[in-house]
């Protein structure tokens, strides 16, 4: 790493040692400090760290500094989502996808679904559909609408319109796992993750089938067709954004091609 960069970085972990107040970590204020903020010992012992490395950081000092060893000052110095990426970038670490110190409430995207006029919905980690809006419920009835289950793999490959609603199922439904595949490597070791691929592996041939295919695609959207009850015939293109505050979610929306532009659904 360039010494312009672990200068960077040491500058960055010392102003927030110096801006953190020892009472808001259960230490005493004191009388006598003569450092402004945490003292080094103070903050390295926060962050499960030596004194004497934590000292090396903030010198500009040392190299290589580990994933590991970022997540733990992330976690001791309280460092907002901003900071933490902020702090990984210094150090030349890419930060670990899906990992944060500050929880987030998916309801908390509500309000802007609810302002699309298209179909859209949010999946997590796992493709479980979280939240979403009107116009998703009565396009995917089968999957959003009642008490069903909501993750998107197990609607595609196990709901029972699910082959007769989308209309190239066989290769959507393909592509769907070779997708999943791509969204889900950074969470391998996932045990919610595992348990579902193993369920969905027992549950639908076609998607152990898939699964065992080893095929990656990204997930970019395109063009989505779909036969609906009361409808017909729908296409749409579809566009997935990530979310900036909320690193785990995908916001998916649908927005009507042209012979579907009324997006009235059969009403």
């Amino acid at each position: 790493m360039p010494i312009t960069e672990l200068s960077q970085l040491g500058d960055f972990v010392r102003a927030v040692r110096q801006r953190l107040r020892p009472e808001d970590f259960g230490l005493p204020k004191g009388t006598r400090r003569r450092t402004q903020g945490l003292r080094r010992e103070e903050a390295a012992l926060l962050c499960g760290i030596s004194p004497t490395w934590f000292t090396w950081i903030e010198q500009g000092r040392t190299t290589g500094i580990s994933n590991p060893s970022l997540e733990a000052m992330a976690r001791g110095l309280r460092l907002s989502r901003a900071e933490r990426g902020y702090l990984f970038t210094l150090a030349g670490r890419a930060e670990p996808p899906g990992a944060s110190v500050e929880e987030s409430d998916p309801h908390d995207v509500e309000p802007l679904l609810a302002a699309i006029a298209a179909p859209a919905y949010v999946l997590d980690r796992h493709w479980d559909a979280v939240v979403w809006n009107e116009a998703a419920t009565e396009l995917f009835s089968g999957w959003l609408g009642g008490e069903g289950d909501r993750n998107l793999l197990r609607y595609v490959f196990t709901g029972e319109d699910a082959r007769n609603f989308i209309a190239d199922w066989p290769e959507r439904s393909r592509r769907l796992v070779a997708e999943f595949r791509a969204d889900t490597a950074a969470f391998r070791d996932d045990p919610v993750l595992h348990d579902m691929v193993e369920d969905l592996s027992r549950s639908s041939a076609a998607f152990a089938s898939a699964w065992k295919a080893q095929e990656v695609l990204a997930r970019e959207g395109g063009e989505r067709r779909f036969i609906h009850p009361k409808s017909g015939p729908l296409s749409f293109t579809q566009y997935t954004l990530r979310l900036t505050a909320f690193p785990d979610l995908k916001l998916i929306s649908l927005v009507p091609d042209q012979s579907s532009a009324d997006g009235s659904l059969g009403k």
